[in-house]
């Protein structure tokens, strides 16, 4: 059977997994309701998090269909996919065009001599133009130096939602068989260099883990034949050559993984049998056997600390909460989240009697971070992490920081303030168009600047705003930039918040807890309009008398709070504070709870 291995690509919310979804239903290999999107944080979210694989067969053929995430904090999953497939599906929005991710994605196949297929997606909003965007699509590609090959890109237009594709926008259909048809066309089969003298050679480009077979590879054969039982080579520069032996193999059909004892040249498989095994290593049935080019993930940007939770609410709520268990789920992420790096400390010990250090842990933006964190708190961990911090660099004596390249849509009447606040946290405007009553704004800074602004930008655009940013490498250190504005609200007390306390204070800011909350000494509130630092009583009630005043009984209103989040903690988190997180709960307190202590840590040494 011929084999076509296909990855789809996009900017975030494009469609690429609604269009993934139906070619799987339309060629029998999904049901109803079933999706790729398969983790629960994907499927609250509306986002793709982590690279997928799936297999279809259309007319004799079996196409590896890998869908990849479109936000740029997990663009490491990106990179390593574009390695193993012969072509992909980029998918741009009708009515948004390119954006960021787009841009990000499609260099990075070009680079790699790939001719992608161009699916408009999302034809039926009521927006959309087609035309437009393939005109813009086209610029892209000339402005990235792609081939005149690469250039003369086929196009076909999906609506999938409703799992329509055409190859001209006249046409008449019913279902995706054009898209299909085209890939048939467009892609090259697989290599099929099977014959029993070939020499095994096989890639990971993906990494999982199973309880019970524990570290699988998912790997593109490249050349020979694979089967269950057979002792390989596994190989990379630098690095000493070590033996292995398959105990499991797996291929794709549709979602499923399905048991095989065989597989050729050209397939994409799951691999069972070697327990240190990493992206990128070549494994191959003959030790002498040359390498295949070796895969590189872009480095991380941004790092925090994992600490133990030594809050007085520490281990209410978390079933794991030492530095061991902290430490050995840490590790588990690290087998199969490659885009993440954590320097372990190197004892359990707390230095100066504070809380215990896990590790130092580095990811590509607030989301990945984020991400993580979400996950080992539905798993029951517990902990508190410090604020996040860029990575800076030393580069021929020339200090550097990570940059972004932002992108934002917004309406015109917001163009002032956005353009101010960005201006401030050392971005510049390099790129200015109209379209309607609608404008985008394309910036460049440094991602410092970017650190907590998000949650700003949904208040000063009343939500009509969209913004995008990827990181564009490193540049020189753009100088000091004052990025927080408000202060911290913090409690003076413990105890259960009061309605009556919290009606006072909001005039002094914004309020991050609700009446009947607990709280602890140290505890951050709130935040003061004002920029200062304020220290606060939240449990204080009114006082009671015999003596009616005409101000006795005013009704409380209470504006409704600003809950915390895991991301909006990361971004409004102050250098002095740690986020807690436990299964229940996401607070901010101070590193130094009591007033006197904190009065010390500010005092020079």
């Amino acid at each position: 059977m011929e084999i076509r291995n296909i990855a789809i690509i996009a900017h975030v919310d494009h469609g690429k997994t609604t269009l993934t979804d139906a070619l799987l239903r339309q060629t029998g290999v999904a049901e109803e309701g079933t999706s790729m999107d398969s983790n629960a944080l994907e499927r609250e979210r509306g986002i793709t998090i982590y690279a997928k694989n799936a297999a279809m067969p259309y007319k004799g053929t079996k196409i590896n269909i890998v869908d990849t995430p479109g936000h740029a904090d997990f663009g490491s999953e990106v990179e390593r996919v574009l390695r193993s497939i012969d072509s992909v599906l980029l998918v741009v929005d009708a009515q948004e065009g390119p954006m960021p991710q787009t841009r990000f994605v499609l260099k990075k196949s070009l680079e790699l001599g790939i001719k992608p297929i161009v699916v408009i997606n999302k034809i039926d909003k009521p927006a959309a133009d087609p035309a437009k965007c393939e005109e813009q699509v086209l610029e892209l590609f000339l402005e990235l130096g792609a081939s005149d090959e690469q250039s003369d890109f086929p196009v076909v237009y999906t609506n999938g939602k409703e799992g329509v594709a055409k190859r001209k926008l006249e046409d008449e259909s019913k279902d995706l068989t054009p898209l299909l048809d085209t890939i048939l066309e467009c892609v090259r089969p697989a290599s099929s260099e099977t014959t029993e003298s070939a020499v095994l050679r096989l890639q990971p480009f993906n990494l999982a883990y199973d309880n019970f077979l524990g570290r699988l590879a998912v790997a593109r054969i490249y050349e020979g034949t694979l089967t269950t039982g057979q002792n390989v080579f596994i190989k990379r520069e630098g690095v000493q050559t070590r033996a292995g032996k398959v105990t499991k193999l797996f291929t794709f059909r549709g979602l499923r993984r399905e048991e095989a004892e065989r597989a050729e040249a050209g397939d994409i498989v799951l691999v069972a049998g070697f327990s240190d095994i990493d992206i990128g290593e070549t494994v191959t049935s003959d030790a002498e056997a040359p390498l295949l080019p070796s895969i590189a993930v872009d480095e991380p940007t941004i790092t925090l600390d994992f600490l133990v939770n030594n809050s007085p609410f520490g281990g209410r709520e978390g079933k794991f909460v030492t530095t061991r268990q902290l430490r050995e789920r840490l590790e588990r992420e690290l087998e199969v989240n490659v885009g993440l790096r954590v320097e372990f400390s190197g004892d359990d010990s707390s230095a100066g009697g504070g809380p215990a250090f896990v590790g130092k842990v580095s990811g590509r933006g607030e989301l990945h971070i984020a991400i993580l964190l979400e996950n080992m708190r539905r798993e029951e961990y517990e902990l508190q992490v410090s604020q996040p911090q860029v990575i800076i660099r030393e580069e021929a004596g020339v200090k550097t920081e990570p940059f972004e390249e932002v992108v934002i849509d917004i309406p015109n009447e917001y163009q002032g303030i956005v353009i101010q606040r960005l201006g401030t946290r050392g971005f510049v405007m390099k790129n200015m168009t109209a379209h309607a009553d609608q404008l985008r704004l394309i910036f460049e800074g440094p991602t410092r600047g970017l650190l907590g602004y998000r949650n700003q930008f949904v208040i000063d655009t009343k939500g009509e705003g969209i913004i995008a940013a990827r990181v564009i490498g490193f540049h020189t250190y753009a100088g000091e930039i004052r990025t927080r504005i408000v202060g911290s609200m913090i409690s003076m007390a413990s105890g259960k918040a009061l309605g009556y306390s919290l009606w006072n204070l909001q005039e002094r800011g914004v309020l991050y807890i609700t009446p009947s909350t607990e709280v602890y000494e140290g505890m951050v509130i709130g935040n003061t309009s004002k920029g200062e630092e304020m220290t606060v009583n939240p449990t204080k009630n009114k006082n009671l008398t015999n003596v009616r005043a005409s101000s006795s009984d005013e009704a409380i209103n209470l504006t409704p709070p600003h809950e915390l989040t895991i991301e909006r903690g990361l971004e409004i988190m102050a250098k002095d504070e740690y986020l807690e997180i436990t299964p229940k709960s996401v607070r901010l307190r101070k590193q130094n709870l009591s007033e006197i202590e904190r009065s010390r840590a500010r005092k020079p040494v």
